[in-house]
């Protein structure tokens, strides 16, 4: 019988340090609820509107983002694609989101895919309680149903199934995108300092209430451990990570994580535990944490070279006795955060 290990939607978490960090009487105003299937988190300094207009720009940027992006609502406009078999012009949103995926998962020979469901759900991590091993049949029947190149035809603010059955599933960057949306709703309003986190994505600009970039906690990629691990400072930049603890199944004392591997059709078995991604917005920071963590610190780190990427992997040190963890950086993540 398997054992499943499935805490919570978002595989990894950043921490914003700057809820913390806030003191009594400055000008700070912090807004939070649920979206997405899970929450925000914004921080504002020095406002120049009123909380009330600042919380309906908020709302009505993540109205457009959930109406555009949410697989969980039918009438969402990525749910009408699913259910359709026809050509569809996208709205900008979707649009953008779109392009960024198949540009990603270009340069990520792959790895970064957006219809990857057919392996989840043969995989079991569909739905809690439904861990299973499939028979390499079955997973190159999966394989045949999923990929960009197979499954879709992206392009001039259209998409296209090459398969009747595509479906494409946005959790590995729409959250990122509505962080980028809120962020530009505030910049609207004149509001230069803020902070804006959807489900561990997130774009940070200016300077928190403290004069400094916003300092944000990277988790020690460990179940059991809550502790921060790393502290990154962020200004003009959106940060993502994507870990593969929270979310697994054992059965007959092999782990199996919820991280597919395209080029496999199997859950990735390299040690790399985490990995961090700044990127000019949160959702390429939010797409490429997902394609480097199911490449591993070995290839991701390669790619990341090759195309200029941030990236801080976290990897399971092996030839520890306990759980210890080791860091590697990538030349241009390094740079941001000297």
């Amino acid at each position: 019988m398997p054992i499943q290990v499935n805490f919570s939607r978002r595989t990894f978490m950043l921490m914003p340090l700057a809820f913390a960090a806030c003191k009594p009487g400055q000008d700070v105003l912090q807004l939070s609820g649920p979206t997405m299937g899970t929450g925000y988190n914004v921080v504002v300094s020095n406002a120049p509107v009123g909380e009330a207009e600042i919380q309906s720009a908020i709302g009505t940027a993540l109205a457009q983002v959930n109406a555009a992006m949410s697989n969980w609502s039918e009438t969402s406009e990525i749910s009408r694609f699913n259910a359709s078999d026809a050509p569809t012009m996208l709205s900008p949103e979707l649009a953008e989101v779109m392009d960024a995926a198949e540009a990603v998962n270009t340069a990520s020979e792959g790895t970064f895919d957006t219809t990857m469901g057919p392996l989840i759900e043969l995989w079991g991590f569909g739905a809690p309680g439904k861990a299973q091993m499939p028979s390499d049949a079955a997973i190159a029947a999966a394989q045949a149903r999923s990929g960009h190149a197979n499954t879709l035809r992206i392009g001039a603010g259209a998409m296209e199934k090459q398969q009747a059955d595509a479906q494409v599933y946005l959790a590995a960057i729409g959250k990122g995108y509505g962080a980028d949306h809120v962020g530009r709703a505030l910049e609207a309003l004149g509001i230069t300092d803020y902070m804006v986190e959807i489900g561990g994505d997130l774009y940070a600009a200016g300077r928190n209430p403290d004069g400094m970039p916003w300092q944000i906690g990277v988790e020690t990629p460990d179940a059991l451990d809550r502790s921060v691990m790393d502290v990154v400072g962020v200004s003009g930049l959106g940060m993502a990570s994507s870990g593969d603890y929270r979310n697994y199944y054992e059965q007959n004392g092999q782990r199996y994580s919820h991280v597919i591997d395209p080029s496999t059709g199997r859950p990735i078995t390299h040690t790399t535990a985490s990995a961090t991604v700044l990127a000019e917005n949160a959702m390429l920071a939010d797409a490429w944490a997902t394609a480097m963590l199911t490449l591993g610190r070995d290839r991701g780190m390669a790619i990341a070279e090759r195309e200029g990427l941030a990236v801080m992997f976290i990897e399971r040190d092996t030839d520890a006795t306990d759980r210890q963890f080791k860091m590697s950086r990538s030349r241009r993540f390094e740079a941001l955060t000297a």
